[in-house]
């Protein structure tokens, strides 16, 4: 089958590029309005309690604060005339704006939270109301109104909001930057591989085609549900990557069947009937691992499943689409533009490869096993992880919101900027709520609990309450504690106070920072499973379509596996122990949760992606009768460079971001990068080889039925 299409689209190649042309337009013209229908935020899961917590007092209760406003005395204290004239201003001014709700500072309220202990410095809280997009765009008009040097203060802004305004500058920043960084680099290293410019420029062409397909996909899923903005600059790094793979397969296996002395339009069918094969086997691996992430409540992950899965498609239709038929225009002017010194032109095959298969299945053992106790050994810090979500410690400690984040936690006695809410939904009288709210404030580590009751502390009540937390149908609670924000003792603190049993005839539901903290890595924890099932499952499925056996596919994931979580020992090491931090620019902190399971699921696509194309032509030799000896050492021999080359093209540009100011992006673009790197040559040149040896000829077994079941519906070679 695709034999006869490669060899229609030689005859028709300049048909193919017309209408191609055309569907580039329209993605062009689809793809500008992209940024326009991307969403920030997408961190929490919006069905659990804290997120209903935080709707509910969004809605009744005038919304919890998200924007922290740090007022400095540039001389004296705090209470000084001039400094206190300052902030009481900075309050009122605030309280008028519109969509801003809930202001209270030291200066209004005297409470002792929201004054340093030094009493150099003052918060004043506020809550911005609206959408994650609304609110970021709010508070940067804030920002600038209000911050900086102010007479005789300084006022700096933290808070969610001011924390993602700086996360989604700082991500944009250092996106444009690696993005700059890579694509030269890629080009050289593409007109090296290959050694000819005009053989260097088509994987790159079918790249960009890729990419304008992935943002015209963004505009149509962005119109229908909610899409992450941080899905265009990592899905469109992906589309390049992947549309470059598999243009460097077609363009190499072309060049080949050009030096056995085929024509044009014979290579090009022949091009497509095999490496098209794979490429096809390739684009359901990797697109079956980015599926698991639709599992998950956070739309952040989903977006990265709907997107990254339409990027794989896009890219494999371009490869297959488009690349040949400009090999069918090309012919043997794909070598035009040749480099003197190169031998890649002569041959497309790479000795080396071969003779480093040879000697890992001549002795399996010496080889191999140094290599697993390495990958093992790099896998160790990964028993010690500890997950977290994103927040100010993710930015550089010179950062304005990590600046406020830190000067709260650390100067300001309790958590007043970041307290846990209680929300009862139904009627509560005036002395269920004050014992409600008397139980709570005797719990450990709980400063006082403030409700329209009363303010209590230690079981008693300490002063008036705030009026405006009461309605007829409900009650809000604010609980400060002294401790530590999404530390342990902080997390037990939430537990007890779900526990603790509420007044008669209402539910409760519990919110604020540390809630959601807990709320979300129950999210992803508890789904984590049945994301792991599904790429499990359905790699085994694909990759027992490609090869026809069930030995494979498990070799195949047992070897990944061992890639990724030596990968992620190496992450756990830098960013959770906090080597190379100093280098780097990082505060080490738990492992970013969401990017994990990000990291994991794109990785492991594109493990089995080069295990597709490494065992791309070991099958084929194997399917003409070639002894295990003979085809396993040519089969790598033909696809090490390629495989090789693409994993180096790829990691140069998840390497990039590396040179980052966000730690998860960091995180992420090392991780993928080394992943990437282990695999393709420590897994694909070492262990693969010497775990064919072991297997033998048990490495290609299926029971009879499924034997059967694979000649009906393979798609077999040509």
């Amino acid at each position: 089958m695709l034999y006869k299409y490669g060899t229609y689209v030689a005859h028709h190649a300049k048909a193919v590029l017309a209408v191609s042309a055309v569907g580039m337009l329209a993605a062009l013209l689809l793809g500008m309005g992209a940024f326009g229908k991307l969403k920030g935020g997408g961190f929490d899961d919006p069905a659990a309690p804290s997120s209903r917590a935080q709707q509910l007092i969004d809605a009744h209760y005038g919304g919890q604060t998200n924007l922290a406003l740090l007022v400095t005395a540039r001389s004296g204290d705090v209470e000084s005339p001039a400094v206190a004239g300052a902030g009481k201003t900075l309050t009122e001014r605030l309280s008028r704006e519109p969509s801003v709700a809930n202001v209270i500072s030291f200066w209004s309220t005297g409470s002792p939270g929201l004054r340093s202990t030094d009493g150099r410095e003052a918060l004043v809280l506020a809550h911005i109301a609206g959408t994650d997009d609304q609110v970021m765009a709010r508070a940067k008009t804030l920002i600038s109104r209000y911050g900086g040097n102010r007479g005789p203060v300084t006022i700096a802004a933290g808070g969610s909001a001011g924390a993602n305004v700086d996360v989604t500058k700082q991500v944009t920043r250092s996106l444009a930057i690696a993005e700059a960084i890579a694509v030269p680099i890629t080009l050289a290293l593409l007109v090296l591989a290959f050694g000819s410019v005009v053989a260097a420029l088509l994987p790159l062409a079918i790249g960009g085609l890729a990419i304008l397909g992935t943002f015209a996909e963004l505009f149509v899923l962005g119109s229908l549900t909610d899409v992450s903005v941080f899905a265009i600059n990592l899905t469109t790094a992906l589309g390049l990557g992947l549309g470059i793979d598999y243009a460097l397969f077609m363009v190499s296996r072309f060049r080949e069947q050009l030096t056995t002395g085929a024509s044009t339009e014979e290579a090009v069918a022949r091009t497509v009937a095999t490496a098209g094969r794979t490429i096809v086997f390739s684009a359901a691996t990797v697109a079956a691992a980015l599926a698991a992430m639709l599992v998950f409540p956070l739309y952040f992950l989903r977006s990265f499943g709907y997107a990254g899965i339409g990027v794989v498609l896009i890219a494999a239709v371009s490869a297959l689409v488009v690349a040949p038929a400009l090999l069918s225009l090309l012919g043997g002017r794909i070598n035009a533009g040749r480099l003197p010194w190169s031998r890649a032109v002569q041959s497309p095959a790479s000795p080396w490869w071969g003779r480093l298969a040879g000697a890992a299945m001549r002795h399996p053992g010496r080889v191999a096993l140094p290599v697993v106790a390495l990958l093992v050994l790099l896998a160790v810090p990964l028993s010690g992880a500890r997950f977290g979500t994103p927040d100010p410690g993710v930015l550089r400690s010179s950062t304005q919101s990590r600046q406020v984040s830190d000067a709260a936690s650390t100067r300001f006695p309790g958590n007043a900027s970041a307290p846990i809410d209680v929300v009862t939904n139904g009627s509560v009288g005036g002395v269920e709520l004050a014992g409600y709210a008397s139980r709570l404030s005797q719990l450990p580590g709980v400063a006082s609990v403030v409700s329209s009751a009363g303010t209590f502390a230690s079981g008693a009540n300490s002063g008036v309450g705030n009026p405006a937390l009461g309605r007829p149908d409900g009650q809000r609670l604010t609980i400060v504690s002294t401790l530590q924000s999404k530390s342990a003792e902080a997390q037990q603190l939430v537990r007890d106070v779900r526990a603790t049993p509420g007044p008669a005839g209402a539910s409760v539901l519990v919110g604020g920072d540390d809630a959601q903290f807990i709320d979300t890595l129950h999210a992803l924890g508890s789904r984590l499973p049945l994301a792991t099932a599904l790429v499990v499952l359905t790699t085994f499925v694909v990759l027992f379509l490609f090869t026809g056996s069930v030995v494979q596919p498990i070799r195949a994931l047992i070897l990944g596996s061992l890639s990724l979580a030596a990968t992620l020992g190496i992450l756990t090491w830098m960013f959770q122990d906090g080597h190379l931090s100093s280098w780097l620019g990082f505060t080490p902190r738990p492992m970013d949760m969401a990017m994990t399971v990000l990291l994991f699921c794109i990785t492991f696509g594109l493990s089995m992606d080069y295990e597709v194309f490494v065992f791309s032509r070991i099958k084929e030799l194997h399917d003409k009768g070639e002894a295990l000896d003979t085809s396993v050492p040519v089969g790598l021999a033909r696809t090490g460079r390629i495989v090789t080359t693409a994993a180096t093209l790829l990691a140069v540009s998840f390497f990039a971001f590396a040179t980052g100011t966000v730690s998860f992006l960091q995180m992420f673009g090392i991780g993928c990068g080394l992943a990437i790197l282990i695999d393709a040559t420590l897994v694909r040149g070492v262990l693969v080889p010497a775990a064919m040896r072991v297997l033998g000829r048990a490495a290609w077994y299926a029971p009879a039925p499924l034997r059967r079941l694979h000649a009906r519906i393979s798609l077999a070679e040509a």
